[in-house]
């Protein structure tokens, strides 16, 4: 039995990730700001026979990560796996999406995310076992006109946990990326994408890219495509020209 951290828990993909661990007999650490939402899950989860501990946080505000991992051995908690699915995205041309918020974007979707592996690992190579799934995006695979700052940040996210997945495999330590493509999620609308012709014409379901996730990194998969239709089309991005990957992106992610 392991405990599960998952980031971004209140809503969509995180939430999802909560109720298939769950169900499968991991217990929880459960983190987000909207704690409301947070103690609503870990009832219900509670119900099934879990263990599970509600740490809201704002996780880009300084200091946050070091006090959640004191709050967790404190707490006498283990992570055995990190499931570091914090994250936002905003569509709209860069000059004209307001600039803190964009920063806030690179925050979290980046810095945030390094630096919860970076907090979780040394306890992973200690115990010579643990895992860490990186939820990347489709988006990273090419440059992406009308959302230049989130296909930034997700490409970090991809060429990151690639990288820490050699180093830490030989330590028994699991490292994937996991990037799905369009989703039928709470980040849609957040983003502003549900109106687009991406979303219209690819927009999966969330269980299933959860599933994709929990297997890959099971199976120590360094990176997981959810879905035929994305993976053709991550594949297709990688040996395009760049000026055609663009094009594609752009013209899908264009306002209407």
């Amino acid at each position: 039995m392991a405990t599960a951290w998952v980031t971004g828990a209140s809503a969509g993909l995180g939430e999802g990730f909560a109720r298939q661990l769950a169900a499968r007999g991991d217990d929880l650490i459960l983190t987000a700001r909207r704690a409301d939402r947070l103690e609503a899950l870990a009832a219900e989860l509670r119900a099934g026979g879990r263990q599970v501990t509600v740490l809201p946080a704002d996780l880009a505000a300084p200091g946050s990560v070091d006090a959640l991992m004191a709050a967790i051995a404190e707490r006498g908690l283990s992570v055995n796996l990190l499931i570091n699915n914090a994250g936002f995205g905003a569509r709209g041309a860069f000059a004209e999406l307001d600039r803190a918020k964009q920063l806030e974007m690179i925050d979290l979707n980046c810095r945030v995310l390094a630096e919860l592996c970076h907090a979780v690992l040394p306890g992973m190579i200690q115990m010579r076992g643990g895992g860490i799934l990186n939820i990347a995006s489709t988006a990273a695979f090419q440059p992406g006109p009308w959302m230049t700052v989130y296909y930034a940040t997700k490409a970090f996210v991809l060429s990151f946990s690639e990288g820490l997945h050699d180093e830490v495999k030989a330590q028994g330590v699991r490292v994937a990326a996991l990037c799905p493509g369009a989703t039928r999620t709470e980040f849609g609308a957040v983003a502003d994408v549900e109106g687009t012709r991406l979303f219209r014409l690819f927009a999966g379901d969330a269980a299933k890219v959860v599933e994709d996730g929990l297997r890959a990194l099971d199976r120590n998969q360094a990176v997981k495509v959810s879905g035929i239709a994305n993976a053709a089309m991550a594949q297709g991005a990688r040996f395009s020209p760049r000026w055609m990957a663009r094009a594609i992106a752009g013209a899908l992610q264009r306002p209407e």
